[in-house]
């Protein structure tokens, strides 16, 4: 018998009428469960082979709190609550990290992105879009569009209001958990799936998509997509603050330096170094032509965006009357770096 586990959760979620799965809540996922707990869960099921989504009812869950009362008392109190759900029930044992074949494993592995359990790109997440429904999230939780128009009217005829928030393959990350020590000022804007580091402000125009984040602490004022990592800020450097666009993708990691500035309408395609700054309206992508200057603003060479790349203390600006793409020394950010090694 296996007695370790990539991942380990018990949750509850909603299905449609036809007992497909719309979403799945879990309280207390766990990344790499002690063994003890792995081995007694594996033996309650009589499941031990694979990758597992495993519906369970209320009195399984009674039953295996009794059973993990003294090898996990945590994941026991969880399902002692569990047991009084009115909603269907849900347990994922995942073996090892490949790709979801579930929506519940998909929404486990959305979970542990913003749980901090991991980062972005830490997980695998290949093919998760088809696991993903796209349903109604509603001030009476997910609905599948099928059985929408019966809902609304069913809600009208008690005197009710059913607000459709939003039609999305994504729910809000904040309805699932919330991270300590973060501000969202529209938690709209931060899907499930975000790994949101302790300190980080997300602006009333931010955004973070999912398996994208920040490690905080920093400001997020523009769009963080998906395969964009932000590194942590500088106290001294004001931290590192995002007002433009941070674009990823696919299997591209697109990672932010710690103590960086993307001005107002900026963007990036390259990974940042250590306290880079680009200017306000500029985007740079990897096959972005950029001019090379030295200090007395003479052309040195002209290279590809890729070519600098995590390269750090540079300055990206727009020629104003050329128009081409310049990159300097960022003076200001070295004399602060080095007066801080001094310091320290």
């Amino acid at each position: 018998m296996s007695t370790s586990l990539f991942s380990l959760a018990f949750g509850v979620g909603t299905q449609n009428r036809q007992g497909h799965w719309l979403e799945v809540f879990y309280a207390q996922p766990l990344l790499h469960p002690a063994a003890e707990l792995a081995e007694a869960v594996e033996t309650f099921f009589g499941e031990t082979q694979g990758n597992r989504t495993l519906p369970f009812s209320t009195a399984q869950a009674a039953s295996l709190a009794t059973a993990l009362r003294d090898v996990a008392p945590a994941q026991a109190s969880l399902l002692t609550r569990l047991a009084e759900s009115n909603k269907p029930l849900v347990a994922v044992l995942l073996a090892e990290d490949a790709a979801p074949a579930s929506t519940p494993e998909a929404y486990l592995k959305l979970h542990l992105l913003s749980h901090r359990l991991v980062k972005p790109h830490g997980v695998n997440l290949s093919g998760i879009f088809p696991l993903l429904p796209n349903v109604a999230w509603t001030s009476q939780g997910a609905i599948d569009l099928g059985e929408l128009a019966e809902r609304q009217l069913e809600a009208r005829l008690k005197g009710e209001w059913l607000e459709v928030i939003s039609v999305d393959k994504f729910p809000k990350m904040t309805d699932y958990v919330v991270p300590a020590g973060v501000r969202i000022a529209d938690t709209a804007r931060v899907r499930l799936g975000a790994y949101v580091g302790e300190g980080t402000t997300v602006m009333h125009e931010g955004f973070v998509n999912f398996n994208a984040g920040t490690e905080g602490p920093g400001m997020i004022e523009g769009r963080v997509s998906a395969g964009v990592f932000v590194g942590k800020g500088s106290d001294l450097g004001g931290g590192c603050s995002t007002m433009g666009t941070l674009s990823g993708g696919g299997n591209l990691v697109i990672s932010v330096g710690e103590g960086c500035l993307i001005g107002a309408n900026a963007g990036i395609g390259i990974p940042l170094g250590d306290r880079n700054i680009v200017e306000a309206g500029l985007y740079v992508t990897a096959g972005t032509k950029v001019a090379l200057l030295d200090e007395q603003n003479a052309l040195v060479k002209v290279v590809k965006g890729r070519d600098l790349a995590g390269q750090p203390d540079l300055l990206f600006r727009r020629n104003s009357q050329s128009g081409a793409v310049e990159c300097k020394t960022n003076k200001t950010a070295i004399e602060l770096n080095d007066a801080l090694h001094a310091h320290n």
